[in-house]
């Protein structure tokens, strides 16, 4: 029976639930008046439950189509406004024992090179990305009890942490790796990781055992109650996923909000940040052995549902999708994207932006200055703020102010001050000149009083070089 409080996996994604969701879905959302009034209650900007997502997901009438992308676009601004997250992976291994047939690094793939960073190259990795811009880093590995042991990554924190590259560094490290127990994940969060991010992958079971025949991440009840035990361990801000397109999108979609609507309703606080990547070519995968791979349209829709159904949480786009579809995806949801990426290990200190030990292949191959460019062209702030991280802002005391709708007091302001940042130190002249018009621009959307005071005090201090680098 569906118990969304259980810590059992099996109760809180209930498979009868979900199955019993996509059939009401499929008759409701050809009712105009059920659709209209989900809707309504959606531009409340209290989100919706599973069950009502699912029904906007079916809706095919191509008026109330626009109307969800719409309120997408509305709620989307309303709490993130302009503004657009910036952060970069770094792969520090891709030895992995696991067994997934959708992942090059499975275990039993013979062609790819096994590659793990020592300290020393995670530190010039680190190098490469601060001389560039990077603040906020994910950091990404392989499962592999031997060479890839909490301690290594422990240590490659401390690494990332300690790195000073004139004058600048990593301010926030996330952490994407296999899931483990309470007392590791007390161990990161005591390393001062910002938010933990797994990929349920897929929340079938039946499907899930299909694409993990071995290794410990077959265990669907483990990998699935992570982030319980990752809340219990103190990681309080954690970030969820699937990856569309290894199984039916409709099943996935209500598979997420029930996760989302779980970790509320047992800790308080709703996942930090949701991932929509989909099943994309790689060394030893092609997407023609997934007949559930997704088509533009429907991506595009699945993210506008997932941002009327959860307003205040961050949505995640890597560079695996184009620079045009990341384009649509900005404006019917998205509020955090990769930039300048390689996703293979040491990718950053190579000159070749692919290589045989990637994960999967880059579609926005664009360095980082001019992922910045476009976003400010497309009058979007581009952010590499971290101070919610610094002064505590998360978990329950971030959503608190993200659903009071007071958080653009301190995102706006902060985000603007750490574009000056990366306008000073290392912009091109193009986009320099293309930031600074922005800036001013979008001081005016800062009331005036202290708040806007101290912005433009700050951004002063940023220009001269006399300020301390705390956003």
């Amino acid at each position: 029976m569906y118990n969304v409080s259980s810590v059992h996996a099996d109760d809180f994604i209930n498979h009868e639930e979900i199955l019993g969701t996509l059939e009401a879905a499929s008759r409701e959302s050809a009712d105009r008046a059920r659709v209209l009034q989900i809707l309504e209650k959606a531009a409340l900007c209290k989100g919706l439950s599973h069950r009502e997502a699912a029904v906007l997901l079916d809706c095919t009438d191509p008026d109330l189509e626009e109307r969800i992308y719409a309120l997408a676009r509305e709620i989307k601004q309303k709490f993130y406004g302009n503004r657009i997250v910036l952060f970069a992976p770094l792969y520090l291994s891709n030895y992995c024992v696991n067994g997934c047939v959708y992942c090059p690094y499975h275990a039993k793939n013979r062609t790819i090179p096994r590659k793990k960073l020592s300290q020393e190259e995670v530190e010039a990795e680190v190098r490469a990305l601060i001389r560039i811009g990077h603040k906020r880093l994910a950091v990404e590995a392989g499962e592999h009890p031997t060479y890839n042991p909490l301690e290594y990554i422990l240590d490659s924190i401390r690494t990332i942490y300690s790195v000073r590259e004139g004058g600048n560094s990593i301010r926030r490290v996330n952490v994407n790796i296999a899931a483990t127990d309470v007392e590791s994940y007390r161990k990161l969060h005591e390393a001062g990781i910002g938010t933990y991010i797994l990929f349920q992958e897929t929340y079938n079971k039946q499907q899930y055992k299909k694409l993990h025949p071995t290794g410990p991440k077959s265990d669907y009840d483990w990998h699935t109650e992570a982030m319980d035990r990752a809340q219990e361990g103190g990681c309080d801000d954690v970030g969820i996923g699937v990856l569309f397109g290894l199984n039916s999108y409709r099943y996935e979609l209500v598979g997420l909000l029930m996760h989302a609507e779980h970790l509320e309703a047992r800790f308080g606080v709703g996942p930090h940040t949701i991932s929509v990547p989909r099943i994309c070519p790689a060394d030893d995968i092609s997407t023609e052995d997934f007949p559930d791979a997704l088509p533009d349209a429907i991506f595009r829709k699945i993210v506008a549902v997932l941002r009327v159904a959860v307003p205040y949480t961050g949505m995640i786009i890597s560079t695996r999708e184009s620079a045009r579809m990341r384009e649509q995806l900005l404006e019917c949801g998205i509020s955090q994207i990769s930039g300048g990426s390689r996703t293979s290990v040491g990718g950053y200190t190579t000159a070749e932006r692919h290589d045989e030990t990637s994960q999967f292949d880059v579609a926005d191959t664009r360095p980082l200055d001019e992922v910045v460019r476009w976003l400010l062209e497309n009058d979007h702030i581009p952010s590499f703020c971290t101070a919610c991280y610094r002064e505590g802002r998360t978990g329950d005391r971030f959503m608190s102010l993200c659903k009071s709708g007071k958080i653009s007091l301190c995102c706006t302001p902060n985000a603007l001050m750490t574009l000056k940042e990366y306008l000073v130190d290392y912009a091109s002249p193009a986009t320099r000149a293309v930031g600074e018009a922005l800036i001013e621009r979008s001081l005016t959307d800062i009331p005036e009083g202290r708040v806007r005071d101290l912005t433009v005090k700050h951004l002063d201090e940023i220009a001269s070089g006399a300020h301390d680098f705390r956003f």
